[in-house]
């Protein structure tokens, strides 16, 4: 470790100038030699570095969803090339060039971070050896070994002996409790990070290595912090907890405000939206409507908590429209992938069997009143045909013998038709026969 902070010994003096100057403010109120003076000037050194590093925080956080919507793309390229590495580097740097992702930007806050930290955690070992550093003269010095933190010193260690504690004015005892349980919350704190990543903030429809790659890292760095905790003085305790404190917060806001979609997160926070939007009639805020302006544009690639959102826009009778805003429409039904109202084609209403039966029999009416007026107009039309010419009565008579004898061998109006209405009228006027016409021949 001391290697490491030897290294980043450029930064020692900016970071020591940086920890005076609050300690400077701090001891004003609560005195130089005590440990609120010191302890939150290093508690402010943190802050002010990750203010300085919210920029690469959100770089981080798009570089880190566009490696979790690259993952399906990737496996495919590793199965495809699995037996050849070269086009593999190949068309994996490929896709990062044709997508702008650069697999580097998720460690950027790490990176950047990591010589602040090596070099407080060298001026907190000089502190412990009494040994001056950058801009910390004796005086501090002397300051910074009088410091005690609910009574550890801030260059104090759990692995420490008795007599090196003994040293600092303090027992060894009240360092290895203190020490233990800023411990067990940086290790706690970093798990929780993790965990929230994982379990809120994770698209569950894309099932990806780098899903399990994360699930691991949940556990294991959690482990590496406890085991580097004990080899770090309170003051770096101090820091790193602080850091993670920060991430955490500044985690959940980014979850809450701006989840990664096909998340649970997103689930959530487009369901509070939907009842912002309900209940005041519109979207309030130039994000939210930057976010259902995006949630439109993607028409039919739309997940489905995306598709739950607009299904429940278009049941309270709200379109949301292409710039992000929403209009109230009656017509409106509940389509959750298209937005929009869409008129639905009415069913016929079910009837029961007594009634099809009784719209049967009124059908059988209809057709032989049908049936008869055609058969008036028939009897109507061939009446005179039958007035034309006088007969005498031996010739009606032949006629008439005639007529009957050749009756059955003429075809019915009934069968010519092919029609069961026509039988049925046939039959009720067998008693009641039409003459043959007198002209006809045998």
């Amino acid at each position: 470790m001391d290697t490491i902070a030897n290294f980043f010994s450029f930064i020692t003096t900016p970071v020591s100038w940086v920890i005076v100057q609050f300690h400077k403010l701090y001891g004003a109120i609560f005195g130089p030699d005590t440990g609120w003076a010191w302890g939150l000037s290093i508690v402010s050194l943190v802050v002010l570095i990750r203010i300085c590093l919210i920029p690469l925080f959100v770089k981080q956080i798009k570089s880190t969803r566009n490696m979790q919507a690259l993952q399906p793309k990737m496996k495919a390229i590793q199965e495809r090339y699995k037996s050849d590495k070269q086009r593999q580097s190949e068309e994996m740097m490929k896709l990062y060039k044709e997508t702008g992702t650069n697999p580097l930007s998720s460690c950027l806050p790490i990176l950047a971070q990591s010589p602040f930290f090596f070099a407080l955690y060298s001026v907190l070992s000089h502190i412990a050896e009494g040994k001056t550093i950058g801009v910390i003269n004796q005086s501090l010095l002397d300051s910074a070994r009088q410091a005690h933190i609910f009574g550890a010193p801030l260059a104090a260690k759990f692995t420490d002996s008795a007599e090196k504690v003994a040293s600092l004015n303090a027992s060894i005892t009240d360092v290895r409790i203190v020490t233990a349980v800023m411990i067990i919350l940086m290790s706690a704190s970093q798990f929780f990070t993790q965990r929230q990543l994982m379990m809120k903030n994770v698209d569950l429809s894309v099932k990806t290595p780098y899903m399990q790659q994360q699930k691991m890292l949940m556990y294991i760095f959690p482990v590496i912090f406890a085991v580097m905790g004990i080899n770090f003085p309170v003051g770096v305790l101090v820091y790193w907890l602080t850091t993670n404190v920060w991430t955490m917060g500044q985690q959940m806001y980014v979850i809450n405000q701006n989840p990664t979609p096909g998340s649970k997160a997103q689930d959530a926070y487009l369901q509070r939206l939907l009842k912002s939007v309900t209940h005041h009639g519109e979207v309030r805020g130039r994000r939210r409507k930057n976010i259902v302006k995006v949630i439109v544009a993607k028409g039919s690639d739309r997940n489905e908590n995306e598709r739950r959102f607009f299904a429940g826009l278009a049941k309270a009778g709200f379109a949301p429209q292409a710039d992000g805003t929403v209009l109230k429409s009656d017509t409106v039904t509940a389509e959750a992938e298209g937005g929009a109202g869409t008129t639905r084609r009415q069913q016929p209403k079910r009837q029961t069997k007594a009634q099809r039966q009784a719209a049967a029999q009124q059908h059988a009416k209809d057709a032989e009143v049908s049936d008869e007026s055609e058969d008036a107009v028939s009897d109507t039309a061939t009446a005179p045909s039958l007035e034309k010419k006088p007969q005498s009565p031996a010739k009606g008579a032949k006629a008439s013998s005639q007529g009957q004898g050749d009756q059955p061998a003429r075809p019915s109006r009934a069968k010519s038709g092919g029609s069961r209405q026509g039988q049925a009228k046939s039959g009720q006027r067998k008693g009641q026969q039409r003459p043959k016409h007198p002209s006809s021949k045998k």
